[in-house]
């Protein structure tokens, strides 16, 4: 019985690597260059069974992941419903999510307070880390995350008009911050967009270079913008929304980023195959029949919408677009079907737990969620520095 023969370090989910090979010819197997079969005087075994395929080295079998990062997260944000400046009882909490509870203020806290601004960690951090992630795809660098192309500076330029302006009473912090900030978000797009596309074409530098000049040009016009105003409320509330929070979460404020995360995760589960083309170079993308540059293009308008959105309801929380995807990598390998189900679970577990400490480290008061997620950011970036071999390319 013939078995079947595999090329030379080719792994079982079908990525090259340095594993063994397996399988041969023949119906025995191989052992110190004799076969059972012509061992003298034996009989011959029966035909060995395939083994049961295994993750690559060094990765872990996917829905093990997923099963413990859906363990992690619910202990999370049982956690986070629980504990703050007042803290609530565990029962207390599943008698309010589970409909027990009669009227009573661990009642209003559990499902009026703290749960519509966990699920909005939930959906915001999910959505950050699949950002990151398809970002340094479509940029070819593992130091990319959703703020690399000044998306987070177009928003936080928009917000901060809108606070400037003003528009009178609630409609400010239902209507007009979010819109804001969306619209700041779509017109640093546009800009990046335009300065990094050059005779029809689009290169992952030109993208980078493109979003730091236009970050750096929309944080001066953000200072100038409040500089000018000369009311030093103002100063306060943007800079407390500049570094990002979740404070302001309300039911109506999930409907928006919930919509788009699902939809945009949907259609980037889609894009897995095109985009695991993109990690093998360009030119070989293109061989393999992928028009590289209309599909960047295409993929970067959908990954900044998205972060305009999260932007737009939580501020500007960095570094869980640069860490999530990282650590998902870690686990399952690069293939984005298993990476990016991965990092939007890891994503969401990280911002939920900073979101818990930023309400807990300066209790009764809030501490910007995006203060923790930059003081674990920075060192982890700076690791990954020192792990990059000299002269790899990011």
């Amino acid at each position: 019985m013939n078995t079947g023969t595999r090329a030379p370090g080719a792994t079982d989910d079908g990525a090259t690597g340095g594993g063994a090979t397996r399988g041969g010819t023949g119906s025995g197997t191989t052992r110190g260059g004799a076969t059972d079969e012509g061992a003298a005087g034996k009989r011959p075994g029966p035909p060995a069974r395939a083994p049961r395929p295994r993750p690559p080295a060094g990765r872990l079998p996917f829905p093990a992941v997923v099963t413990g990062l859906l363990l992690a997260l619910a202990a999370a944000c049982l956690a986070s419903l629980a504990l703050g400046s007042v803290r609530v009882p565990p029962g207390q909490v599943l008698d309010a999510l589970t409909g027990r509870a009669g009227p009573s203020p661990y009642r209003t806290i559990v499902l009026d307070v703290r749960l519509p601004r966990v699920l909005l960690g939930v959906v915001v951090g999910a959505g950050l880390a699949v950002v990151g992630a398809v970002l340094q795809a479509l940029v070819r660098n593992r130091l990319a995350d959703p703020f690399l192309l000044g998306i987070s500076s177009g928003a936080s330029a928009g917000a901060v008009l809108v606070l400037v302006v003003g528009v009178g009473g609630g409609i400010t912090t239902t209507l007009a911050l979010p819109a804001g900030a969306f619209a700041g978000a779509l017109v640093a797009l546009v800009l990046v967009y335009g300065l990094a596309r050059r005779g029809g074409t689009m290169t992952g530098p030109r993208l980078v270079l493109a979003g730091v000049a236009v970050s750096y040009v929309l944080s001066a016009l953000t200072t100038l913008i409040l500089a000018a105003a000369g009311r030093p409320e103002h100063f306060r509330e943007a800079l407390y929304w500049s570094l990002g929070g979740l404070g302001s979460a309300r039911w109506d404020t999930l409907v928006l980023p919930a919509a788009v995360l699902t939809l945009g995760l949907g259609v980037l589960l889609a894009l897995a195959r095109p985009l695991d083309l993109l990690l093998v170079g360009e030119e070989d993308a293109t061989v393999l029949g992928l028009d590289t540059a209309r599909f960047r293009a295409a993929v970067f308008v959908l990954v900044s919408l998205v972060t305009a959105v999260m932007v737009a309801a939580s501020g500007a929380v960095g570094f869980i677009g640069l860490m999530a995807p990282h650590a998902a990598r870690l686990a399952v390998g690069a293939p984005h079907r298993r990476l990016l189900p991965v990092a939007a679970l890891g994503g969401a577990v990280a911002l939920v737990l900073a979101d818990l400490g930023a309400r807990t480290v300066t209790a009764p008061q809030d501490l910007p969620v995006g203060v923790l997620t930059a003081l674990i950011g920075g060192p982890f970036f700076l690791w990954l520095m020192r792990r990059r071999p000299e002269g790899a390319p990011l």
